[in-house]
């Protein structure tokens, strides 16, 4: 029976990766819904105040860029010339060869530099045309030929076009995108869990696929029980620092990465790049030791993966094969942040990592280090991948104690079969003192790249991930141990482990969503689709509706949208509004706007709660009116958008303050006149008398 469970399990996750591969339609299982068009005032606000609402900053994110592009193509039939010449240059960077890349230099040249200054409608500067001229002079394509003109590009599109698509429905569709990706609140039900695929101290790993998007996923769970019971909070929330600053900003496809985060009562969730080609020690296991060539492939990408943790100061400290995984094709990333450390403001001294990678000064302990750590443990690991075992481990021991002995004071023999360049790089890599080992010498992975063993390799092929992997796992297959061999937690180790609040409250800061990955992954899978529906959903609400609510260009309005009011009988349920708030009054309108709306006068709000308070179980706004105090005289607000929520409340205090402001000042002008007293007229004035 539990042979064939493993099958069923087995199936079940092949399944799910395939159906991730097809149509949008058929791979989500939940749908998104984007909020409704008027979003777009609050987000608006929201983003001008975090300093978002540039064209660099929009332009630069993955939906934004999209949404601007569509914007242009809306606007003439021919592309905008501008966007036309970016598109060129990036496709420009991603080619493979010197040879691919000196034919699209000479086609970018020709149509977009020479064609117009013989048109004499060339209007960038003479530094960027020197630039690229100087290169093509010397038959020279380097990646980044044509960088001076993306900046120059840019200063084309930041002006008036910009200012257009601001004022269009595509930045309305944005601020709609942007504002489901900031509420974004993640639970189990959003994925669905298949096939466990690995098991570490704290908790299980397994194979998932995202319900409304049907993208293919690792689900790390750690245990907050069996946190507690190692006392492992520390390492836990380190690791998701980690996560979040080697997988933010510009992508590194040698590093396991995470694109969300979020916790139940029970467990910590990290969502992770899904490998399912199985971790190098599984493959020196079944393939046997690797050659000096196809070392060479590892080793390059590994490069790779460490340049990027280190340039974020990140120094990953646990560089194994064990922790090398292989995508299905057989490219690898690094993965498992658990033990990396930020070494930016104070460099670590503790002795972590496996015997046998650790390098002298992290053994040391008392001895602070940095990334040279993990250039040691490099060396370990391309020792392992050709002969079996790390160069400390002689006859395969297993005494820890004797392993960092050799390790501090034995000098690696390295076998007469290893190339003169092999045994160059290795010995520069296990040197013991760190001044003198490569990759710390001031220069980073730039010593390791330009080391002669790595002679002849193109690395930005290295990085576009073009050179044949030696070794492509089997298609078809689950790369892993058997799920029953994976084993699982015994229940009776924190059967007596109780959390607490203060337990809880250690993680409240744990969920995350990583912009860049999400905006990508919504690129690649349900975008089209979901703005289609989008776009249908908008016709329908125009037509039906019958009130034409403005935007936050008319008049003298100061944020509107929906917005839900505590009304009805008892005032026990909530109404659905359409707010608009103005600099003296907030009006409510139903939504059909057929009755007059509810007008909420600035000077009969009595107080504004500086904060949100909680009714029936909402977060809320509350105005507290002047009036009878015998009875409940308040407004209650309530909004399931939280940015939304936020802003209103925000505006309504802003509003509320300057409205008493205003109000005080016309009493003392009042009083200047009439030779009244000024704090009597504002007290009548506010009365209605």
């Amino acid at each position: 029976m539990a042979d064939l469970e493993a099958v069923l399990a087995d199936v079940s996750y092949l399944m799910a990766m395939e159906k991730s591969k097809s149509t949008p339609a058929a791979r989500a299982s939940k749908k998104i819904i984007l909020p409704d068009p008027s979003v777009r005032s609050v987000m608006h606000k929201h983003l001008e105040k975090l300093g978002e609402m540039t064209f660099d900053k929009i332009f630069n994110q993955k939906l934004g860029y999209l949404l601007f592009k569509e914007f242009c193509e809306m606007l003439t039939d021919e592309p905008i010339p501008q966007l036309k010449f970016y598109e060129e240059i990036k496709r420009y960077e991603k080619l493979d060869t010197v040879e691919e890349r000196r034919q699209a230099a000479r086609e970018l040249y020709d149509n977009f530099i020479m064609k117009e200054l013989l048109c004499h409608s060339h209007n960038y500067s003479k530094e960027a045309i020197s630039h690229v001229q100087k290169y093509l002079m010397k038959n020279e394509v380097p990646v980044n030929l044509f960088q001076p003109y993306i900046e120059e590009v840019f200063r084309h599109l930041r002006g008036d076009l910009f200012q257009r698509f601001v004022e269009s429905e595509k930045y309305t569709r944005f601020c709609q995108w942007k504002n489901l990706e900031l509420n974004i609140q993640l639970t189990m039900n959003d994925f669905s869990v298949h096939r466990i695929i690995g098991r570490g101290g704290f908790g299980e790993v397994y194979g998932c696929r995202k319900a409304d998007t049907g993208k293919m996923y690792a689900m790390k769970c750690l245990d907050k029980k069996r946190i507690k019971m190692k006392q492992g909070e520390t390492l836990a929330l380190n690791e998701r620092i980690m996560l979040s600053l080697v997988s933010t900003g510009e992508d590194c496809p040698f590093i396991v990465c995470m694109t969300y985060a979020f916790q139940t009562p029970d467990k910590l969730c990290f969502i992770l790049d899904l490998m399912n080609g199985g971790d190098l020690h599984y493959h020196l296991s079944q393939h046997g030791v690797f050659n000096e060539q196809e070392m060479k492939f590892y080793a390059a990408e590994a490069v790779l993966g460490l340049e990027h943790m280190h340039r974020r100061h990140v120094v990953y400290r646990d560089l194994k094969p064990a922790n090398i995984l292989l995508d299905e094709h057989g490219h690898i990333r690094i993965s498992d942040l658990g033990l990396a450390c930020d070494f930016s403001k104070k460099k670590p001294h503790a002795c972590v990592g496996t015997h046998g990678y650790m390098a002298p000064e992290v053994l040391s302990k008392s001895t602070a280090y940095d990334s040279s750590a993990d250039w040691f443990s490099l060396g370990c690991m391309l020792y392992k991948l050709l002969k079996g075992h790390s160069p400390f481990r002689q006859h395969k021991t297993k005494d820890k104690h004797e392993i960092d002995r050799m390790t501090l004071s034995m000098n690696v023999e390295l076998p007469d079969c290893f190339s003169s360049e092999l045994k160059s790089l290795l010995e520069g890599l296990l040197q013991r003192e760190v001044n003198q080992r490569l990759g710390c010498k001031g220069r980073g992975a730039d010593e390791v790249k330009e080391h002669s063993f790595f002679q002849g390799m193109d690395w930005q092929l290295v990085y576009l991930q073009k050179y044949p992997p030696p070794l492509i796992p089997p298609r078809g297959e689950v790369n892993a141990a058997d799920a029953f061999d994976i084993g699982s937690f015994d229940e009776e180790d924190t059967r007596g482990i109780k959390l607490t609040e203060a337990d809880q409250e250690l993680y409240k800061n744990f969920p995350v969503v990583i912009s860049d990955r999400w905006q990508q992954e919504i690129s690649e899978t349900v975008f089209d689709a979901i703005n289609q529906e989008a776009d249908k959903m908008a016709q329908k609400r125009k037509a039906k509706m019958k009130i034409i609510f403005e935007d936050e260009k008319e008049s003298d309005c100061i944020i509107h949208g929906f917005i839900k009011k505590l009304g009805g009988p008892f005032a026990s349920a909530w109404l659905t509004r359409y707010g608009k708030l103005y600099p003296n009054r907030l009006e409510l309108h139903t939504e059909s706007g057929n009755t007059k709306p509810e007008l909420i006068f600035m000077d009969q709000v009595e107080d504004v709660c500086s904060d949100y308070v909680q009714v029936k179980g909402e977060h809320c706004i509350v105005l507290k009116m002047r009036g009878d105090k015998e009875r409940d005289s308040r407004v209650v607000l309530t909004n399931s958008d939280e940015i939304g929520l936020k802003e209103w409340l925000i505006s309504i205090k802003s509003t509320h303050k300057n409205s008493l402001e205003l109000l005080s000042s016309m009493a003392k002008k009042a009083g200047k006149i009439y030779g009244t007293d000024a704090n009597s007229v504002a007290v009548r004035h506010a009365n209605g008398n």
